[in-house]
């Protein structure tokens, strides 16, 4: 398997996804920097994820995935049913 210096550099097994639920996020330190995941909780028991956000020099990493797939789980968990307004984790969640 041949790595790319981002994935040597930060593998994303590597990041800890921290759940934020007062700030309606999903947060992981990337080298200081944060990406992030936020969402905004609609009637009806529905949740919209509506942006990601990856730092410059961790793009590529596949962290942004495991925000949108961490923040699913959850709210999957919750039983809430997810929209996405973000492009990314629509691509990512296939709605």
């Amino acid at each position: 398997m041949c790595l790319s210096p981002i994935s040597e550099r930060w593998p994303v097994s590597s990041y800890q996804v921290v759940h934020k639920p007062e700030q309606c996020s999903f947060v992981a330190d990337c080298d200081g920097q944060q990406a992030l995941l936020t969402y905004r909780l609609l009637g009806g028991s529905r949740v919209d994820f509506n942006h990601t956000f990856v730092p410059k020099a961790a793009r590529g990493s596949g962290i942004a995935v495991k925000l949108v797939t961490t923040a699913a789980q959850w709210a999957r968990d919750q039983g809430l049913a997810i929209e996405a307004s973000c492009w990314f984790a629509r691509k990512v969640l296939r709605l």
